[in-house]
């Protein structure tokens, strides 16, 4: 059975195409991912079915039983009532039986009752338990509370007005929403942006055991290799279906590329890497003791750079960055009666690549607002080295100049201002960024483009460390494979804050752990060989 049927669908925004001949079906059971670059039409395609854009040509068709949910990027949620009330609503049609069947049992405990009025009570009263049975209904203010917990809502954050929230937090609300409503079809745009391990780890199951069908906009690769079972890439206005999860599409799609005349000049070499990546991270995880010696030996074993490696590493072949850069010592943190951590001491030097992770709301923030100068700890000292400048992700992000190009904006920074144009426009070419587009002005660009400029302007800012948090978040796989690649070639340190285990395994050499209540962990290796320790002691 066949719940959504694109027939030979083309979009078109004034002149420029955006999906062209597109043949797509649904059916019972599908579990699809799509993946594409930035502006592909990825989120075109889910606007398509919820009949939010308008066809050039074509034919989409969708089932008139079928019940569809739709999780964007933006939560479209904005009310005076609280987010717990919110999803009580859901449950509207429950919560009135409930209340019928409260009703009912008030008027039959009246000792005053006649038989010929019990019997007809009595009858509605089974039909109203029976249906709650049927229906799990009683089981609802646990599902709410089991939603709430796995997606990080501290009991002040449900019962606050969804309007108080910021863009994140709604985010969180509209997925819990659409989760409990259970409909026959998902679509979901980046569900994993604002999540955090545990929470990304939960919605992974929940979606291994929905029983109607979904397609998933995601740059997580782990995430796509747990919950789908079709990846459908969005490329040059068409869609290619590979059978399988992302790792079969990445094993599958190099013999494809292959037949093709025009493509992207290193994505192919992209895809080598990223199916290295895979099979390092299956070795890691078996015997993760020895992943370092393997990490080693393959860099000895490697004669050649790749040609996308070149182009990074002769931009930052003029960088020179000190020994030691960052050090913090017995720094402890807490806001009232929270403490994040405690007696923290740890050092950033040349060429590491921390990753942080935990929870939302145990601290990894609150660490990188005392690491950038914003906040200073309750005690202790974290200090920069003398005359190290670092980059920060987000504040980079921040004070993008509205009315410069993308060119004008990467090239008068420190290092891009002294290396060739050329050079730098490579590295933006990496980035997916045409000879066009550099043209383009920052304020017509989309978040994903927005982010991708961000990340050009701390790679080649000449700063000897970058501060990143969640620096995945809107970008698409290939633009996150290019800064993996800039990353793992950086020579200066390099501090961020993800969820993504994929990009973590790709970059981090070691992590800080926050496992709550203040207790911090400082781990050697990364996501992969620190999961695989902990699940073979069975904590």
């Amino acid at each position: 059975m066949s719940f959504i049927r694109l027939n030979n669908v083309s979009v078109r925004y004034d002149e420029r195409t955006v999906l062209r001949e597109v043949f797509f079906r649904l059916q019972a059971g599908d579990r699809v991912g799509f993946i594409g670059k930035n502006g592909a039409g990825k989120t075109t395609l889910l606007k398509l079915i919820l009949g939010q854009v308008e066809l050039t040509e074509g034919k989409v068709e969708v089932d008139q039983n079928v019940r569809i949910g739709y999780f964007s990027q933006f939560s479209e949620l904005d009310d005076e009532t609280s987010v717990q009330e919110v999803l009580e609503g859901v449950f509207a049609d429950i919560r009135t039986i409930e209340a019928e069947i409260d009703e009912i049992g008030i008027k039959l405990s009246d000792p005053d009752l006649d038989m010929d009025a019990m019997d007809p009570l009595l009858a509605r009263q089974a039909h109203l338990l029976e249906e709650m049975e049927r229906r799990d209904g009683w089981n609802y203010p646990t599902a709410i509370n089991t939603v709430l917990s796995k997606l990080g809502f501290s009991d002040e954050h449900r019962h606050r007005p969804v309007q108080q929230l910021s863009g994140g937090w709604r985010n969180r609300a509209s997925l819990a929403k659409i989760l409990l409503e259970e409909p026959d079809v998902l679509l979901l745009d980046e569900p994993t942006n604002f999540l955090d391990l545990e929470g990304v780890t939960w919605l992974e199951g929940w979606l291994q055991k929905m029983r109607g069908a979904y397609l998933v906009v995601s740059h997580d690769r782990h995430f796509l290799d747990r919950v789908v079972n079709k990846i459908v890439e969005v490329e040059n206005y068409h869609l290619h279906e590979y059978d399988g999860d992302y790792t079969t599409y990445i094993r599958e799609k190099p013999f494809r590329l292959k037949t093709l005349q025009s493509q992207f000049q290193h994505e192919e070499e992209m895809l080598e890497i990223e199916a290295e990546t895979i099979e390092a991270r299956k070795q890691d995880a078996a015997n993760p003791s020895q992943a370092l010696r393997r990490r080693l030996a393959d860099v000895k074993k490697r004669a050649e750079p790749r040609p996308a490696d070149v182009i990074v590493t002769d931009i930052y072949d003029m960088l020179r960055v000190p020994e030691k850069l960052f050090s913090a010592e017995k720094i402890s943190k807490a806001y009232g009666d929270q403490t994040l951590f405690t007696d923290m001491t740890f050092e950033m030097n040349k060429s590491e690549r921390l990753a942080i992770i935990g929870a939302n709301g145990s601290g990894k923030s609150t660490l990188l607002r005392l690491i950038t100068g914003e906040e200073k700890p309750d005690e202790g000292r974290a200090a920069w080295a003398s005359g190290v400048k670092f980059a920060y992700f987000n504040q980079v992000l921040a004070e993008l100049p509205p009315n410069d190009t993308i060119s004008h904006a990467v090239n008068v920074y420190e290092m891009a201002n002294n290396a060739r144009r050329k050079q730098v426009h490579r590295f933006l070419g990496l980035l997916q960024f045409s000879e066009m587009d550099m043209k383009q002005k920052i304020s017509t660009l989309s978040g994903g483009q927005k982010a991708r400029v961000a990340l050009a302007r701390c790679l080649l800012s000449g700063a000897a460390a970058l501060v990143l948090d969640e620096p995945t978040n809107h970008l698409d796989v290939t633009s996150i494979q290019v800064l993996e690649r800039a990353l793992v070639h950086f020579p200066g340190a390099t501090i961020v804050v993800s969820h993504d285990r994929f990009f973590i395994d790709a970059v981090a050499t070691r992590l800080l752990v926050f496992e709550g209540g203040g207790v911090v962990k400082a781990v050697s290796g990364n996501w992969t060989t620190w999961h695989s320790r902990v699940e073979a002691l069975g904590v």
